[in-house]
C-alpha cells in the first residue's frame, strides 16, 4: 500500500494534484481542504495517501494531514459511503470540523455537503460516533508544515479569478453550474479568496441531487 508520497508538485487543479517522484508522475485525488494548502507548482510536497484498487480502476487519494487520511479510511467503511462521497465530505469539512459535527450530532451541517442526504447524514452520525474515537490523540497543525517544503499558499494563484475557481470546484463536486454560480454569488464579498468562497458556499447550499 502507498501510505505517503513526497515529490515535486507538477500540476494542481481543484480535486487533483500531479506529483513527480523518482521520475514517475502520480495523479493524486485530493479534497479541497488539501488543495488550498498546496504550495505553488515546482515546489516539493508531501501527502498522506490511500491507495484503492477496484476491478475497473486504481486510485490514489492524498491528504494534507494524517488525521484527514485516517478519517477518510473510516468514512469509506460506512455503508453507502464510497471514496467519491468521502472526498466530498472532506472537501466541505476538514477532519476536526467533521469530528465536531459528529459529536454535536449536527445533521444540518452534513446534509449541506454534496451527495449527502438526510438518511446518509443520520447513518454517518450513528456509525462514526464510535469510530472517531480511533482518531483520539491525532491533530491537524494550524499550518500543515508537513504538507510542503516551500511556503504554502491558501489564496488563489496570481492572475486567477477566485469566483471562477470556486465555481469550478463546486461543479467538480457534483453541483450544477447554475447552482454553483448562485451559491458563490450569495456569499461573495470583496477580497475573498476561493477557499473562503467554497467553504461558505458549501455551508449555505441545499443538498445536491
Amino acid at each position: 500500500m502507498i501510505g505517503r508520497i513526497r515529490g515535486l508538485l507538477v500540476e494542481k487543479t481543484p480535486g487533483q494534484a500531479l506529483v513527480e517522484c523518482a521520475g514517475l508522475g502520480y495523479e493524486v485525488d485530493i479534497p479541497y481542504t488539501t488543495f488550498f494548502h498546496l504550495p505553488e507548482t515546482g515546489h516539493e510536497v508531501t501527502l498522506h495517501t490511500h491507495f484503492a484498487v477496484r476491478e475497473d480502476a486504481q486510485s490514489l487519494f492524498g491528504f494534507a494531514s494524517l488525521l484527514d487520511r485516517n478519517l477518510f479510511r473510516l468514512l469509506i467503511k460506512v455503508n453507502g459511503v464510497g471514496p467519491k462521497m468521502a472526498i466530498g465530505i472532506l472537501s466541505g469539512l476538514d477532519a476536526q470540523q467533521f469530528i465536531q459535527c459528529v459529536e454535536a450530532r449536527d445533521v444540518n451541517a452534513l446534509v449541506k455537503l454534496p451527495g449527502v442526504g438526510k438518511k446518509t447524514a443520520e447513518r454517518l452520525l450513528i456509525d462514526m460516533a464510535d469510530r472517531i474515537k480511533q482518531l483520539e490523540g491525532q491533530f491537524v497543525p494550524s499550518a500543515p508544515e508537513q504538507l510542503a517544503a516551500g511556503a504554502a499558499s491558501s489564496g488563489p494563484a496570481a492572475g486567477s479569478d477566485p469566483r471562477e475557481e470556486a465555481e469550478a470546484a463546486l461543479i467538480a463536486l457534483g453541483y450544477k453550474p447554475q447552482e454553483a454560480a448562485k451559491a458563490i454569488s450569495r456569499v461573495a464579498e470583496p477580497d475573498m479568496n476561493s477557499e473562503q468562497l467554497i467553504r461558505l458556499a458549501l455551508r449555505n447550499m441545499i443538498p445536491a441531487g
